[in-house]
């Protein structure tokens, strides 16, 4: 009696795990992590869209990576937006400071109100 070993193979894609961290990871990039989540979507989008392009028929999720490179590109530049806010709100506020208690106090405080 003779054994027939069946291999089942499927020939479908499979999706890459670089390609849902980076959409994991730029998702979490605005809900509690938010620089590292931004570097992590990027750096995984991108190894995820060479792994696709380097056996195209055999992994997928293009989509995915795309998703997180955007989401981590969005978040690095609002996150460069908010530190230059903050930057020049501190700036105006010592300023402010400085000029209303520094020589120029009486200069500022005698100006007429209306």
């Amino acid at each position: 009696m003779t054994e027939l070993k069946y291999r089942h193979e499927t020939d479908a894609p499979r999706t890459s795990f670089w390609a849902i961290l980076s959409l994991i990871s730029g998702i979490a990039n605005y809900i509690g992590l938010p620089f590292v989540g931004a570097i992590v979507a990027i750096v995984t989008g991108y190894i995820a869209r060479s792994e696709i392009k380097k056996s195209p028929d055999k992994i997928e999720g293009e989509r995915l990576a795309n998703a997180g490179l955007v989401l981590g590109w969005v978040g690095i530049g609002l996150g460069l937006l908010t530190f230059c806010l903050i930057i020049f709100v501190l700036f105006g506020v010592i300023g402010g400071g400085i000029a209303l208690s520094g020589p120029l106090s009486d200069f500022f405080n005698n100006m007429p109100r209306y």
